[in-house]
């Protein structure tokens, strides 16, 4: 099984390449993000566990989320591995998959880095925060934190994944969403 983790500031084009790499690679795409209202909406214990703290203005702790991921380990077959986006976000994080996915006997493939400067991921995360009406990403304060939190949360992970020689990066910016998707799945191709 191949584990790639798909890595890059908000707005780099996670989600937008995702799914080509998952469909070239015959892989998993796993969003924390849909995972959790997925959840939910089913109705699962981790779902409801997930749904109280949410209801209560809580954050997600992180062993809910290992455990979802680690039910979709279990869970999907007919695949040559899994594509992690918006996971891990911390060193300890990081630190836990690797756990988990020893614990089946696997390392982490690689981490494929898309990377554009801050300017750009504010422009971006501003222009879908207007074309999704996502309110709480449209004030100027709420993306420089969300910057401020990807550098100090984060970022970090690029060395802790340098380290064990597993980190890829690519140039998410300038270019097409075509051209950047080139780049992307020819990365991936090295890793």
């Amino acid at each position: 099984m191949k584990y790639y983790i798909l890595f890059g500031p908000p707005g780099a084009g996670k989600g937008t390449h995702a799914g080509a790499i998952a469909q070239k690679y015959n892989l998993k795409h796993i969003s924390t993000g849909e995972l959790l209202r997925a959840q939910i909406a089913a109705g699962t214990p981790l779902g409801i566990k997930a749904k109280a703290l949410i209801d209560n203005g809580s954050l997600v702790p992180d062993e809910v989320v290992e455990g979802m991921i680690q039910d979709v380990f279990n869970s999907v077959k007919d695949v040559d591995g899994f594509l992690l986006d918006g996971y891990p976000r911390t060193i300890p994080q990081a630190e836990v998959l690797d756990e988990i996915v020893a614990a089946r006997g696997e390392t982490v493939t690689g981490v494929i880095s898309i990377m554009i400067p801050d300017s750009e991921v504010h422009a971006r995360i501003a222009r879908r925060a207007a074309i999704e009406g996502r309110a709480d990403d449209a004030s100027d304060a709420t993306i420089t934190h969300r910057i401020e939190t990807y550098h100090a949360q984060t970022e970090p992970l690029i060395d802790f994944y340098k380290k064990e020689g597993k980190y890829h990066e690519v140039c998410g910016y300038p270019g097409s969403i075509d051209e950047v998707r080139e780049r992307v799945l020819a990365l991936v191709e090295t890793i």
